[in-house]
């Protein structure tokens, strides 16, 4: 027996295996990053929708109202009149993204080191499903189409709408690229 058959074999592809080990750093990173970018957004457009409330308000009121569209007698059946209503609606919005807000700030916490992975990506998908939700069926699908929001020059939300829904989904798609792997510290890494 030879003194090189007692060293532990290396497998003929370790370069292809160490560069394996390490690409899921990059891809937590990435959900990291763009988790907390998210995260900063929405912190910042509830922010915004609470401290500047009358003018973010006076923008659902128009859109529910659809006093601004093109007046069409066949859709206007379709306007939210009531200001109890209009007021509601916006205040939901607000609770949402807050909410969301919060789901994402804690999601990022847990993405950095020592984090638990499994409840990071579980975080990071709920809110950012729940962005997907507002902006892509409240905002693009109810607002931009049944309340023809497309067609007012004034109160049209649809291109910020859009930024938020690409920007969740290509988030929500890198939280769900990283790899899973075990946690040898038994943190949940998944």
């Amino acid at each position: 027996m030879s003194a090189s058959s007692d060293r532990p074999r290396r497998p003929r592809n370790a370069p292809a295996a160490a560069a394996a080990r390490r690409s899921p750093d990059i891809r937590e990173a990435a959900a990291a990053v763009l988790t907390g970018v998210v995260a900063l957004y929405i912190a910042l457009v509830a922010f915004g929708n609470i401290t500047d409330f009358d003018t973010n308000r006076e923008f659902v009121r128009h859109v529910l109202a659809m006093d601004t569209t093109f007046r069409d007698e066949d859709v206007m059946w379709r306007a939210v009149t009531s200001r109890g209503w209009q007021d509601a609606a916006y205040v939901a919005i607000v609770v949402w993204e807050s909410a969301a807000a919060l789901l994402l700030i804690a999601a990022t916490g847990l993405w950095l080191p020592r984090g638990n992975r499994r409840r990071a990506r579980s975080l990071s998908s709920a809110g950012l499903l729940m962005l997907l939700v507002l902006f892509g069926a409240g905002f693009l699908a109810l607002g931009g189409e049944w309340f023809a929001m497309w067609q007012s020059e004034k109160w049209n939300g649809l291109d910020a709408a859009t930024r938020v829904v690409l920007l969740s989904g290509l988030a929500l798609l890198t939280v769900h690229s990283a790899r899973e792997h075990p946690d040898p510290a038994g943190r949940g890494t998944d």
